[in-house]
């Protein structure tokens, strides 16, 4: 299956894909450039941000994005080039950023704080809802990643990658709770999960960091697919193009040795994939600027 590369930019931490059906525009972040990049037809355009960010979600009105970032949400505007703040964490601790995220069913942003300086469980995640309340829903996180949702929006995914697992949770659509947490899949290797997509099957795919390769879970957790891309590090995948049908996968670059760039020239890259199946528009945030 021939993975393309879409941009070799070598971010050093590449994350974040989203298609906006309405713009027909790719957007990604570098989440330690830090910046936000886009991919208009064949045209890259770029925003520098003022500090580290880890996710990006659609409004559901207007052209601007919503962002995770170190200290809370902003509020980015790619084409005035401004970033507005939108709603602070209540309960900021040193050393944390916000790093995954992604916008439920409803319109809810969820997305979770980790430790950037030692890999401890210190991190949580939390839940902006459209009035701008942040709530926090989960603790002793180390690494948050691979939020997503069943199509219909029942089942939420989250994995924390250093605990080698995706975890789901019955999920109430209409008060935003989730519950009954079990293990959705144990990833043995070669990779850890990082960043994930449900396609229009209901099925996960998640890019496996330090393992290469994205790998498709069934709804019932058995892995259905793997498919190799040309570098160490995938971080995160979501669908897009006219028909949903084709899966954009960002990279890392960061911590390779010179020896390793020198073996995966195409490191911190943006990569595009059709794996014979489609997709969801990405569900958008019901909140705004005032």
């Amino acid at each position: 299956m021939k993975v393309e590369c879409l941009a070799a930019l070598g971010n050093r931490l590449g994350e974040s894909p989203l298609w906006c059906n309405r713009r027909r525009r790719l957007y990604w972040v570098d989440s330690r450039g830090p910046a936000l990049h886009w991919l208009d037809g064949g045209t890259l355009g770029s925003l520098p941000l003022p500090e580290l960010v880890g996710s990006i979600a659609l409004l559901a009105e207007g052209t601007g994005l919503l962002a995770a970032m170190a200290t809370g949400f902003f509020i980015l505007d790619p084409d005035r080039g401004t970033v507005t703040p939108f709603a602070a964490l209540p309960d900021r601790v040193d050393h944390h950023r916000l790093n995954d995220g992604r916008v439920d069913r409803s319109g809810r942003f969820w997305a979770g704080t980790m430790n950037d300086a030692e890999r401890l469980p210190t991190g949580a995640l939390y839940r902006l809802d459209p009035d701008r309340s942040v709530h926090r829903i989960l603790d002793d996180v180390i690494v948050p990643n691979s939020l997503a949702w069943s199509p219909d929006g029942t089942v939420m995914y989250f994995a924390d990658t250093y605990r080698h697992r995706i975890d789901a949770f019955d999920f109430d659509t209409a008060t935003g709770q989730p519950s009954s947490r079990r293990c959705f899949a144990e990833v043995a290797g070669p990779g850890r999960p990082d960043g994930s997509a449900v396609d229009a099957d209901g099925c996960l795919w998640n890019a496996e960091y330090a393992g290469g390769r994205l790998v498709r879970y069934t709804p019932a957790g058995r892995i259905d697919r793997v498919i190799a891309v040309p570098v160490s590090n995938p971080t995160c995948c979501a669908f897009g193009g006219s028909r949903f049908d084709t899966l954009f996968v960002t990279s890392a670059a960061q911590r390779l040795s010179p020896e390793q760039l020198a073996r995966e020239p195409l490191a911190g890259g943006l990569f595009a994939v059709q794996p014979g199946v489609s997709g969801l528009p990405e569900s958008r945030f019901r909140g705004g600027l005032p």
